[in-house]
């Protein structure tokens, strides 16, 4: 997603240079935030054992509805973070 944004949003406002080092920093952070993800993907159980003492199957469902989503839009909006700073510190 960086690759394919940077060009078209960077470009505008200066050249867009993606380094080797530039690279793997940015491999780190996104395996920073694919962690931090599964991490809150994990806690879902935690939260059914203690808020879910009926053992409600509709609770379940939406609260791995809630964890899936939140776990796969993190990684995503960590990028488009970086991309709309960018936009907004340079503008």
């Amino acid at each position: 997603m960086y690759n394919i944004l940077g060009p078209i949003i960077i470009n505008s406002v200066e050249e867009f240079d993606e380094t080797g080092v530039l690279m793997v920093v940015h491999l780190i952070a996104y395996g920073v935030a694919m962690c931090v993800a599964n991490v809150f993907y994990t806690l879902g159980y935690l939260v059914d054992a203690v808020l879910n003492p009926t053992n409600s199957v509709s609770f379940r469902e939406s609260l791995f509805k809630l964890g899936y989503w939140f776990s796969v839009s993190l990684p995503v909006l960590f990028i488009a973070f970086i991309m709309l700073s960018f936009l907004f510190r340079n503008h």
